[in-house]
Parts: structure tokens; sequence; C-alpha cells
């Protein structure tokens, strides 16, 4: 049921003559107010700013039939951050509402494909509207009526990301259909060469793009998680970080270390042993019988951190990275030949509502990401970014989380700070930080959270592994999510 007139957001101008005068007495009363012209509203106590943005696309489809969203607004579906809307109708004209300028270009009618929006409005379809964003503008920035040549690069990549080869040739055949139509076969021209350069089959030199320059030379890279490790190195380069000696400096208490940096890292990922059987898997180098492939993850986990001279091994080279890599995850999960060790993946790999780097884009964004990490100077700082690197591109099957502590601890051992591990009851806050890292680009919850159980791990330390564990028992390591208990740092004798 409709509301009562003074009660609508948005009410029209009308030629009723009942109507407009009702509309009239309401604002005599003033139970409704003008915001526009021949726009009103019963909202009386909002701005007319906030009314026009939530209600534009209803006011276009409403006053303005036939007219089109165009150009960058058919991409972007917003108003620029100046506030310009541009649409294609029977004129060229500006007209200003409150909060926003509504930019006419005159140009064609709604063709086959055009898609119904909302009322009358229409919006221009996929292949049309990258065609209108290549055409000569005028303007430039947010007053431009196209979106830089670099953007669209990077959303013509992301299509071939998600479709394929397939679906970015279906858009360029519409585009050569339109065309025509549209008068815009300049436009497809470069379109198609945008998209040929992109498939490798024109010079990449055509190219602005630094996404798209990548993908035509054959290694392509995701360039929302670039910046998302930019954000993070940016924020690394701000602080100023303790320097954590190494304190196991046997090689008794290097290896306890190990063993129960091996032994939280796989329950953390949900390889749970009793601290007894973990222990019995180590101490005999025998697999459970009945737990094959779980018990082999704890050995080569293991092998790895609790040997000094492979922890002292860091990359020199993105190439020398992706040895690496594949190197260690070959003895992480060689019991796992489902899960193809030391092999990047092929195929996508979800966590809940998270997508990880297209396997496609792994290498690229892996070897694009090593810049940042060979500018970084302090341990920490280096240890953790690659941590987050190699967790955020997930590059295998499986395995990828202990790969990436397996990374960051070999830069603190090659630094000679203490190694870092994540006991049980830390699992909660370690993956939030990350998540709100990935999702939110927090990166100053996740400096802290790893801040905070580096100081932890610092105190880690003992030739005897019965007085490590009854440290770590103490500061409430074991203990698991839902009982209540946080990680202390309690203090040594």
């Amino acid at each position: 049921m409709e509301l009562p007139i003074h009660l609508q957001e948005i009410i029209f101008s009308t030629n009723n003559q009942k109507q407009l005068r009702l509309i009239n007495e309401l604002l005599e009363k003033g139970k409704i107010k003008k915001i526009a012209p021949k726009i009103y509203t019963g909202k009386i106590d909002q701005t007319a700013e906030a009314i026009i943005h939530r209600n534009i696309f209803a006011i276009l489809g409403a006053q303005y039939g036939g007219a089109i969203l165009s150009h960058r607004s058919a991409l972007e579906y917003k108003p620029t951050p100046s506030g310009n809307l541009y649409l294609t109708y029977t004129y060229t004209k500006k007209i200003k509402l409150p909060g926003i300028t509504l930019r006419f270009l005159k140009g064609p009618d709604p063709v086959e494909g055009d898609n119904k929006f909302t009322g009358e409005l229409f919006v221009s379809q996929e292949a049309r509207a990258y065609m209108e964003n290549l055409q000569i503008s005028k303007r430039s920035g947010e007053d431009s009526k196209t979106l830089p040549v670099e953007l669209i690069e990077e959303k013509l990549d992301k299509i071939i990301q998600s479709r394929g080869e397939e679906g970015i040739n279906k858009l360029r055949d519409t585009a050569r259909y339109l065309a025509p139509k549209l008068g815009m076969e300049k436009e497809f021209e470069k379109l198609n060469i945008i998209i040929s350069a992109l498939l490798t089959t024109h010079p990449s030199k055509r190219l602005v793009s630094s996404a798209a320059k990548a993908r035509a030379v054959g290694v392509p890279f995701d360039g929302e998680r670039m910046m998302l490790f930019g954000h993070l190195f940016a924020e690394l380069q701000q602080h100023e970080f303790a320097n954590r000696l190494e304190k196991n400096k046997t090689s008794n208490s290097f290896g306890n270390f190990a063993f129960y940096e091996s032994y939280f890292s796989n329950y953390i990922e949900g390889t749970v042993f009793s601290i007894d059987e973990a222990k019995a898997i180590i101490e005999t180098q025998t697999p459970l019988p009945t737990r094959d492939e779980d018990s082999h993850d704890v050995l080569g986990t293991f092998q790895l951190v609790s040997n000094l001279q492979e922890m002292k091994t860091v990359p020199t080279s993105a190439q020398n990275l992706l040895d690496i890599l594949r190197y260690r995850h070959q003895i992480l999960l060689s019991a796992r030949q489902s899960k193809k060790p030391g092999t990047f993946r092929n195929k996508p790999v979800y966590a809940g509502q998270t997508t990880f780097v297209e396997s496609e884009l792994i290498l690229g964004t892996i070897i694009k990401a090593f810049d940042y990490y060979n500018s970084i100077r302090s341990p920490f700082s280096k240890a953790i970014f690659i941590m987050f690197l190699i967790a955020e591109v997930h590059p295998f099957l499986d395995g990828n989380g202990r790969i990436a502590r397996v990374m960051m601890n070999a830069e603190l051992v090659a630094a000679g700070e203490s190694k870092i591990m994540i006991p049980t009851v830390y699992r909660e806050d370690y993956i939030g930080a990350l998540r709100r890292l990935t999702r939110q680009s927090d990166a100053v919850a996740y400096i802290r959270m790893m801040e905070r159980v580096h100081a932890f791990s610092e105190n880690v330390f003992d030739n005897n592994r019965d007085q490590m564990e009854n440290y770590l028992r103490n500061c409430n390591a074991f203990y698991e999510d839902g009982e209540g208990r946080v990680l202390q740092i309690a203090k040594r004798s």
C-alpha cells in the first residue's frame, strides 16, 4: 500500500490538478518541502543532498525517460567524487541538483542490449560503456566523462581473470557489432587494440597500466592485492620494532622450540594431536598408523623448522623466493600427493568469504610483491610482511598457513632474532587480525597482534623440553577457543 503523500521520500510534481493542489497545501503547511525543480519530499528533517543521492536513479527514470546512464557512470553506477553523473540523451545540457550535477550528452538512443534500469532510465550495456569510455574527453580527472585508460585496462584485465578469453572475446564481438550502429568505429578500434594486447596478440607497448602490461608479457598480477601489500609495506615503514634476540642458542633449546612451533602451527590449521602423540611422532620419526598424512604434516613442519641451516635461508630474488616456496612445500606435504606438494595450484581456493589470488596471477603477484619485501630492512617487518604475502596469495592447494609461518620464522632466524609461535589460545587473535587486514586493510591491528605474540615467543626458551612446556602452560598456550583464557606473557624466573 502506498504511503500518504506527505510521508513519501520523493514526491514528483504532476499535471493532475487535484494532486497538484494537495502538494501545494502540504507545502504551505510545512509538511513537505521542495528539494529540486518539480521534486518534493516528506522527509523535512533530512537534507536535500542526502535525499537526492538516495533516489537519483528513480528521479532520472521518472523525469528523463529514455536517458541512458553512460560513459564512466555506466561502469561506476554512482556520481564522481566531484558529483558528476553522465547520461546520453536527446540534447547536451548541464542540470544541477543538490549534491549532483547531471551532465547530459547528445548521443544515440538505447539500442538492443542496453538495459532498462529503473522507470524509463536505461544503462549502457557493457560493450557500449567500454567504447564510450574510450571517447576523447575535453575534461580530465573527476570532471571527465571517461575513466582513465589505466583503469579501463585494469577492468578488462579483471574480465579475463573472471570470465577467461571466451568472456573477453564475447565482449569484443558485441562491441564490433554495436560500433557501426553507434558511430563508434574509432572507439572500437581502441578497444580491440587493448584486448588484443591483453591477450598478447599485439605488442604490450600499447598498454598503459602496470597490471595490463604484466598480463601482456605473461606474468599478470592481482592489482587489488598489490595495493593491500603496498598499504602494509607503508605502515611497517612507519614503525620501529624491538630487537628480540634469539635465546634458544643450543641445538637442544632450538629443537625444543621447533617442536612446539610445529605442534601449534599444525594445530591452528586443524591437524590436532595431543602433546604426547606429537612427541611420539617426532621422537620415533614414525607416523601414527591411523593418521599417516596428518602425522607426516607434523614431521614435515618439524623437519623444516628444526633445521638451523634451512631456517637461515631467505630469498635473494623473486625467482629464488618461488624456488624456496616450492622446495619447502614439497617437504611439508610430502605425504599428501593429492595436494600436489611443491606445485603452485591451478584452481581457485576459498576461505569463508575470502577468495584468494586467482591461480593465473600467483606467480606475477609474488614476483611483483618481492620488490616491497626486498626494500624492508627491519627483520620483524620483513618477517610479518612475507608471512602475510604468502597467506594472502595462498599459492598452494593446502599448507599455505604453515608455509607462511615457516617463511616468517626463516627471516627471524637469519637475523638472529627470536622466532614466533602462534599458540592455540591465540588462534582467534591471529586469524582475526589476518582477516581484518584482508577485508578492511587494517594493517595496524595485524602489526599489533604480531608484536604481542613475538614478545610472548621471545620468552619461550629452555634446554629442557618439560620446563619449556611448563612455561607454555603458565601462559595458557594450550587452551582452545571458547575456554575463556587469553595469552599471558609469564615472567621467567
